[in-house]
């Protein structure tokens, strides 16, 4: 960075607020992981005070002076230069935070780690009622929140640009339109009656009551059958996890600055580079949790610990955006994971891990297995074509509770006619329902349509990566993702946040967010394998 006073002193200032988020986030980790239940309160008023803290330092008015001054000292400083990108990063982020005041970021903090607590129990019990006064307080404060940062045209903005920098309501509700209007066709298409005749024996629910869109009770096709065969019998909970542990090791995940633990839902978290924490969970009675979730996560921590060295305790550390973020979970969880190449390297060395499950079960058996398109309950767990129909339901329901279409009582009936009228399917419990994600016991309301942009940019991103690296796939089959791995660090990890989503994907030659590759990628992928011509 730019060796000039104010610089370095507005640098000291903000790696004191990075500790004291880092510390902040060590705690949350421990909450979702080895916390004993009794220590909620505690870990609460821990959590409020942490925040309070890293709050008042960042709206303190020498940040202020200070950021004023480095800003004259990095005039002239290229755009992406460290000193320019810090200045820039940091004053959007003061800006934000000087508009709330520390007594309601207090509130947020302790609604929301007493909010996560409730909610895993809650989840356990599949009982909503005891998790609504809280999901009551936490919409109050959001509500309270995206007032007072202020809004232009919808509610829901000031909440999104939190998690997508820059990205409005307006800009999302096209681009879910037209996902919609896309992918019902194609989803009918590979889950009505007969479909994918030419795609063998092996398609599949994973738990779902029905596979129709927009209505329960249509039969499934051949394909969405048998598939439960290979993914659920029992599948030991250690040989699970050293697999998973194998693969992102070769992914490129350096355990010597990262850990994987286990959590009620999958999630990463990072209190610096040097120090990636990972979460998954292993079901031994269906294989694609444990596995794919380990993946997912992984693509989370290649990113963290990707970003330069020299960002570390700054603003720029981190990732450009969560939009940016999921883009890496998806292509490594979904276009590398569940791709044939990848598979024809490690089925084998699966096989030999679960002899008894797998060792009769063809490989292109398995692949079309784990790729079968049909409805089911649970989002982390959906096919890559109806993962997005999860994503819209959920963007449709918070837009419900800011505006005031909907209710916190009447959310589980909303939560049911909206599976039935996307996916077909309603859930006979919470905990398979409203209750399966932890969003909004954390207060992330607006956190939800970054999983679609995601999958959006993931398509994108791995195109120019296959533009760059020209035999992928053979390197893939090959168990060798070093060039991949290499390519994404230069080319999207180590910039941090010093470039927005829009900018990294200019700078790729992707072009502006378009979900024409991913939609391209499912035609081609799911056309081939169901043996149909895709809308």
């Amino acid at each position: 960075m730019s060796a000039s006073p104010a610089t370095d002193e507005l640098r000291e200032r903000l790696g004191l607020i990075a500790d004291v988020q880092a510390a902040a986030a060590l705690l949350a980790w421990d909450q979702e992981t080895y916390m004993p239940p009794g220590a909620i309160e505690a870990r609460a008023a821990q959590l409020t005070t942490l925040a309070r803290i890293a709050h008042e330092e960042l709206v303190a008015e020498r940040v202020g002076e200070l950021l004023e001054a480095a800003a004259s000292e990095a005039e002239g400083e290229p755009y992406e230069s460290d000193a320019a990108s810090l200045v820039r990063v940091a004053q959007r982020d003061r800006d934000r935070a000087t508009r709330l005041p520390a007594d309601l970021v207090a509130r947020l903090a302790r609604a929301a780690s007493l909010g996560q607590q409730a909610w895993q129990k809650a989840r356990q019990e599949s009982n909503f009622a005891a998790f609504r006064p809280h999901l009551e307080t936490l919409v109050e404060l959001t509500l309270e929140k995206a007032e007072t940062l202020g809004y232009e045209a919808d509610v829901y903005d000031p909440l999104l640009d939190e998690f997508e920098p820059g990205m409005t309501t307006a800009q999302l509700r096209p681009l879910f339109a037209m996902l919609r209007e896309r992918l019902v066709p194609i989803v009918q298409s590979l889950t009505e009656p007969g479909a994918g005749g030419g795609a063998g024996e092996n398609g599949g629910s994973a738990g779902a009551t029905s596979t129709s869109i927009g209505g329960a009770g249509a039969a499934a096709g051949p394909n969405a059958v048998a598939a439960a065969g290979p993914l659920r019998q029992r599948f030991d909970d250690r040989g699970q996890w050293e697999f998973g542990l194998e693969v992102m090791r070769d992914f490129g995940f350096d355990f010597a600055r990262g850990r994987q633990d286990r959590s009620a839902h999958p999630f990463s978290t990072a209190f610096a580079t040097t120090d990636v924490r990972l979460t998954t969970r292993i079901h031994e009675d269906f294989l694609p949790a444990g596995l794919f979730g380990s993946m997912h996560e992984c693509g989370h921590g290649l990113y963290e610990q990707g970003v330069a060295p020299e960002l570390e305790r700054t603003p720029l550390a981190g990732g450009a955006s969560l939009g940016v973020h999921e883009s890496q979970s998806r292509l490594w969880e979904i276009l590398v994971g569940r791709s044939r190449p990848f598979w024809r390297h490690y089925y084998p060395r699966l096989q030999a891990r679960f002899p008894e499950q797998l060792g009769a079960v063809d490989r292109e058996d398995f692949y079309r297995a784990i790729n079968t398109v049909a409805p089911t309950l649970i989002r982390v767990e959906a096919d890559e074509v109806t993962y997005n129909l999860h994503i819209m339901l959920r963007f449709e329901l918070e837009i419900g509770l800011l505006e005031g279409g909907i209710s916190v009582p009447e959310l589980p009936a909303a939560w049911n006619a909206g599976m039935e009228s996307y996916l077909g399917i309603v859930s006979g419990n919470d905990a398979e329902g409203v209750l399966q994600d932890i969003h909004w016991s954390m207060g992330a309301i607006g956190y939800f349509p970054t999983y679609t942009l995601g999958n959006v940019m993931s398509a994108q991103i791995f195109a120019g990566a296959r533009r760059a690296i020209p035999d992928l796939d053979d390197r893939t089959a090959a168990g060798d993702f070093a060039d991949l791995h290499a390519w994404l660090r230069d080319k999207v990890y180590r910039h941090g946040r010093k470039l927005t989503s829009p900018e990294l994907l200019e700078r790729l030659g992707c072009g502006p967010l378009s979900a024409e590759p991913w939609l391209e990628h499912i035609r081609a992928k799911y056309g081939e394998l169901y043996g149909v011509e895709l809308p």
